[in-house]
This record gives structure tokens, sequence and C-alpha cells, in this order.
């Protein structure tokens, strides 16, 4: 059994080299190092590539965001799919271009899609960042009763959209809901900034402190991912202190 193994994987390597028009040297390597060479090969020119070219298409994105967006309305023209038309949503959303990914995310809510959580939810999140916020609301309310809702991106923004309505008390209970001990400290750093604006230092120097208390016992990789929140609410408490 692990000699055809072997004789599979060094198959696949030779087509791949062959067909990738790869140096030469490569199939010596793989035919009389058999699964030394055949793993050398995978990672150099087909693990270690796709590494690259991910960095490169996100380099691009970076620096040319616009790039990224014409090509998804190519790939778009090109095939009029929902997987297509969501993709140049997003891309549109994380540019700002609130109005433009709306009209894309509402197109795509047709036929076995017109209740996809997905894009309703990005919806909700189009709207609220574009200040639409009782739109915002009523499209969380179409996803409230989903299993993925509860403690999600868009559960947290159904509460901070309460907020700009005024409705606190509405707010403050969807807000809690990520008040839980290592976990959710971005959203938890909203929480006590929230309590702050509404005049509840008490309970915002709790959530406050025990963000702090967390990040003093907290792994070094842990704090290493999150080390930008927790400054900020290390210096956010001093100032209330």
């Amino acid at each position: 059994m692990y000699f055809y193994l072997i004789v599979a994987l060094q198959g696949f390597c030779i087509y791949h080299c062959y067909t990738n028009k790869n140096n030469y040297y490569w199939i010596f390597a793989i035919i009389f190092l058999p699964l030394l060479g055949s793993l050398l090969y995978l990672f150099m020119n087909v693990v270690q590539k796709r590494d690259v070219e991910k960095a490169q298409e996100n380099l691009i994105a970076v620096i040319n965001p616009s790039k990224k967006i014409k090509d998804l309305e190519k790939k778009l023209k090109f095939s009029e799919s929902f997987e297509n038309r969501v993709a140049l949503a997003d891309a549109l959303l994380a540019e700002n271009m609130y109005s433009e990914a709306i009209a894309h995310y509402e197109s795509s809510l047709k036929d076995v899609f017109k209740n996809d959580f997905y894009v309703l939810s990005k919806l909700q999140e189009a709207h609220y960042f574009s200040s639409a916020f009782e739109m915002s609301i009523t499209y969380a309310e179409r996803i409230k009763q989903h299993v993925d809702f509860k403690k999600s991106r868009a559960a947290f923004l159904y509460g901070m959209a309460f907020e700009k309505i005024g409705e606190i008390k509405e707010a403050e209970k969807l807000l809690r809901q990520f008040d839980a001990p290592y976990n959710y400290f971005m959203e938890r750093l909203e929480l006590a900034r929230f309590l702050v604006r509404n005049d509840k230092n008490e309970d915002a120097l709790v959530v406050y402190r025990e963000l702090v208390s967390e990040s003093e016992s907290m792994s070094k990789q842990s704090l290493r991912a999150h080390r930008h929140i927790l400054k900020k609410a290390k210096e956010e408490l001093g100032v209330l202190l």
C-alpha cells in the first residue's frame, strides 16, 4: 500500500511539473528520490507558490483596491452567479462604497438565496455604516432567530444600532451578551465605551478592569493577538479613574 501511495505521489508531481513547465531537474529528483523529491517539489512548487500568489493578491488589493473591484466586476459580467455578485458586494463594502454594495447584496437575494444569512447580515452592516440605522435593525430582525446570529457581528451591530436611535435599554441588553471572560475583547471594549457614553461609569469600570486583569494572565499568543484592544482598555481605564 505504501509503495502505491509513493508511486501515485510521484505521478502527480511529474504531471504537475510537466504541465506547469517547471524546471526539468525536478523530474530527476522525483524519480531518483521518490518520497523526499516529491515532498520537496510539493512544498516548493505547489504549497509555497500558492502562499506567494495569495500574498501578492492581498498586496495588490491593499495598494490598488479598485483593481480588485474591476476584476470582480469583469468576473460577474462573465458569469452572473450568486457567489460572484456577493464577492463584488463584499469588496465594495470593504471600500466603504455602501450604496453600491447594498445594490449588489439586494440583487443576490432571490430564489434559493432570498433568506441567505450571510447576505442579510452584510446588508445590515452596510446600512449601519451608512447611518441608516432603522434599516440596519430591520435586516437584523430578519435573521435574529438564525442559529448563527447570537454573539455574531450582526448581533453586535444590532445592539449598536439601537443606541443610535435612542433605545438605550435594548442596546445594553444586546451588548451585554458579549460580556464573557477571555472572549469578545473588541465587543467588550465597545460595551465599556457605550456605558461611559450613557453615564454608567461604575459599570464601565467593571468591564475595563476585567479586560485589564485578563491581559495580565493571558498567554503570549492571545496577548499578541489582542494587544491593541487591551492597550486601549488600559488607557481608557486610566482616564476614567
